[in-house]
């Protein structure tokens, strides 16, 4: 499987095509931006947690085109795992030595995790990389998703799949920041409570890194 950027032409939905051209502009403007955990707590370590090299990783921000506009697609993790358990989070994962890259990565995640057809979802960008204090170098992968769509949650990672509307996730009013002790220091975070869902960490870092990419 290997995937590429989709141009801009008429059969992409008008925000789409939107979303395209500010994540090209943003890319033009500022190459080498990253983004992470770091960035709201500068006193820190960038990978706090972790001594060995970053470890790459892609996910996927798929939005949908709902009837009342675009929402984005997120899961709720199994209560079993042995890391973040339970939490929010993109479908994605470490980038393998077969996958083409990080949109094929993001892809092939989210076929194994929510069972998306790589073939309805189309890439239209890619943020920067977003660095996480457990050593991760994540590439969040932008793709406007296509009906029809359903998902086959795998049981093994994902409890449930749902959407939040993108416009509720890119209003700055709903990024509350917060804060824990970690480790003996205080570590700040966004959080984005929607409904029952909890958003919050490197998944809620990672929207506010799309916020902050295309429409601060």
């Amino acid at each position: 499987m290997t995937a590429s950027f989709e141009t801009i032409d008429n059969s992409l939905s008008g925000w789409a095509q939107d979303l395209k051209q500010r994540l090209d502009l943003a890319t033009q403007a500022e190459p080498e931006r990253d983004t992470g955990d770091h960035i709201l707590n500068p006193g820190i370590d960038l990978f706090a947690s972790w001594e060995k090299p970053p470890r790459d990783a892609a996910v996927l921000i798929g939005l949908r085109n709902a009837a009342d506009g675009p929402s984005v697609v997120l899961t709720q993790r199994t209560g079993h795992l042995n890391s973040h358990a339970g939490q929010v989070a993109f479908p994605g994962g470490k980038i393998d030595p077969e996958d083409n890259g990080p949109v094929d990565a993001a892809l092939r995640e989210a076929h194994e995790e929510i069972g998306l057809d790589p073939g309805l979802a189309r890439p239209l960008g890619k943020l920067a990389p977003y660095f996480t204090g457990s050593g991760y170098r994540i590439i969040p992968v932008i793709a406007a998703v296509d009906e029809p769509v359903s998902y086959v949650p795998n049981p093994n990672e994902v409890e449930d799949v749902f959407e939040v509307p993108f416009l509720f996730l890119m209003d700055p009013a709903n990024h509350q920041k917060q804060s824990r002790v970690w480790n003996g220091q205080r570590r700040y975070f966004y959080e984005m409570p929607f409904a029952d869902r909890y958003i919050w960490g490197v998944t809620a870092g990672i929207i506010r890194s799309l916020y902050d990419t295309v429409y601060r």
